[in-house]
């Protein structure tokens, strides 16, 4: 009898980098585990790329030397050059080696000394200091081997397995780790909004290069050419600032963190530099961001009340406002809600109400369009209900990528999707643990980026306030932001329906006096059963 043949059972790309992450589980801490998957990616999707130009080097050129191994050749189509012992097919044929971690090692070296726009971006000495053992080592790289575009038909499959890598290390990490990255559906809707189309979009606490991606993601999406949008950044962790030169270079997108990783407040490596678009999502509620008498003469403050210490929520305003382009500059970030009314009580000039000062500035000079409260639990170390700000220098009537847009001028939108968090994503931390996570949907990102620009629209009509989502307020109306003391608070302003209206009041008085009267007659009968009680044995109660 013929055998029966026995077709192997194909696996999910989710289940090759599961089991990328099950090959290190019990190695290294998060962070190494994290580093070392990740450039193994790198390498992998390197490789790919490289080989890819050597043959289109050897079909213009032919196969000489010469041009083969010319490192410009490689870089000026943002593609790095290899050394034969740094490409994936050697690293796949020594995986068993004794020394493989060495091998890696030297391979990350090398590769960083051959190609410039790399310096500072990959790890160095890590799968040393990993102290995996062969065994693991194999397993990974064979789980990575996996990963290429003849098994995963993926449209953008370098960008899956670093968003899957980066979302579920900063899912299982702590507040720290997890603050190197936004989920990617806030970081869509930010770009829906401001619309990077052209000019330089800057981020000055970049993580790992999440808003820059879906900057170059929105250009691709909308036709648009990647070579009029140039990415500008910052990152004050050095793990966390080598990360996002990986996560961007291996995507092919050319970017300026600067030369090193450090703080933007008291060492800003893009002085005096004036940008198009912003986009960010500062840590949360920063504490001692300055010494006491640090940054008080700071061009970047000046004409503004001095943020406090305590939180550098309205340090990053300024910051960011400071480096917005004086005629059309406009941003988008997060920050934590407490600061749409931190400060509040007063326009004294003591520290504790220096937050309220700025925000009054900053409403008084109109640089405020848009306040988005997002539902809670969207972020990998916090549960928090946290707002999306809108600034823009320009809220004049004006033609904007083909829309016509009315002034708005002292006029802000603010939204409420706190009640928007039907929609969730579960991710596996671990065999036994998960996490679920509220994340927007691509359609609801397309109705608020309907309802901002139906807002901004020159045609009235397209836009009215709706009860418990949106209102438009003005500076000076009766009931506007003058008149509530400048708070940003949405529930301030959008009209909130009382649904305990809908009860049927007479009907539900009679329901509970009828239970009370129940619970009073139980009461008296266990009083008088009390009594004969005692005077059964004696004691009389009066």
């Amino acid at each position: 009898m013929p055998k029966k043949e026995v077709k192997s059972k194909e696996q999910s790309l989710e289940t090759v980098l599961w089991n990328c992450r099950v090959a290190l589980r019990t190695i290294g801490s998060l962070e190494k585990k994290r580093d070392a998957i990740i450039s193994l990616c790198f390498l992998n999707f390197a490789s790919v790329k490289f080989e890819r130009r050597r043959k289109e080097i050897i079909e213009q050129f032919g196969d000489v030397p010469v041009f083969l191994e010319k490192v410009s050749f490689y870089n000026a189509e943002n593609v790095y050059y290899l050394d034969e012992h740094c490409r994936w097919n050697y690293i796949v044929k020594n995986a068993s080696a004794d020394d493989i971690a060495v091998k890696l090692d030297k391979a990350m070296a090398d590769i960083e000394a051959k190609n410039p726009p790399l310096k500072g971006a990959l790890p160095q000495q890590l799968f040393v200091t990993l102290n995996a053992d062969k065994a693991a080592m194999k397993s990974l790289i064979d789980e990575v081997n996996k990963i290429n575009e003849a098994h995963f038909k993926e449209e953008d499959l370098i960008g899956r397995v670093y968003e899957y890598f980066l979302q579920n290390y900063a899912a299982s990490g702590t507040k720290e780790d997890g603050e190197f990255y936004t989920p990617a559906c806030v970081v869509e809707l930010i770009t829906e909004l401001i619309e990077p189309f052209d000019g330089v979009v800057y981020d000055p606490c970049c993580g790992s290069g999440g808003m820059f991606v879906q900057s170059m993601r929105f250009v691709d999406e909308h036709k648009g050419s990647r070579k009029k949008v140039s990415v500008v950044g910052q990152e004050s962790n050095p793990d966390t600032w080598r990360l996002a030169k990986m996560n961007l270079s291996i995507r092919g997108i050319s970017c300026d963190l600067g030369e090193k990783n450090a703080s933007t407040f008291t060492e800003d490596l893009h002085k005096d530099r004036k940008v198009r678009y912003i986009m960010a999502n500062p840590p949360f509620n920063l504490k001692k961001w300055r010494g006491e008498d640090e940054l008080k003469n700071d061009p970047r403050f000046k004409g503004w009340a001095m943020p406090p210490v305590s939180n550098a929520n309205y340090a990053w305003i300024l910051h960011m406002l400071s480096k917005m382009d004086e005629s059309n500059g406009i941003a988008g970030f997060l920050l934590a809600n407490g600061a749409l009314n931190a400060g509040a009580g007063g326009d004294d000039e003591g520290s504790e109400n220096s937050e309220y000062l700025i925000r009054k500035q900053l409403l008084e000079r109109d640089k405020v369009e848009a306040i988005i409260v997002l539902p809670r639990d969207m972020f990998y170390t916090t549960d928090i209900s946290v707002t999306l700000w809108i600034l823009n220098n320009n809220k004049k009537a004006h033609e904007l990528n083909g829309r016509m847009l009315r002034d708005r001028t002292n006029e802000v939108l603010f939204v409420d999707l706190r009640r928007w968090d039907d929609n969730t994503e579960e991710y596996v931390l671990d065999k036994n643990k998960k996490k679920k996570k509220t994340v927007l949907s691509r359609k609801q990102i397309e109705k608020i980026r309907d309802l901002y620009f139906a807002w901004q629209s020159a045609d009235r009509s397209l836009y009215k306030d709706v009860p418990e989502y949106c209102k438009a307020v003005t500076l000076e109306s009766e009931n506007g932001i003058r008149a509530n003391n400048y708070t940003l608070t949405p529930s301030k302003y959008i009209e909130f329906i009382d649904h305990d209206l809908d009860i049927d009041f007479s009907k539900e008085m009679a329901r509970i006096q009828n239970e009370m009267k129940e619970v009073i007659e139980q009461e008296k009968q266990s009083q008088q059963l009390l009594i004969k009680a005692f005077e059964g044995i004696g004691y009389g109660i009066e």
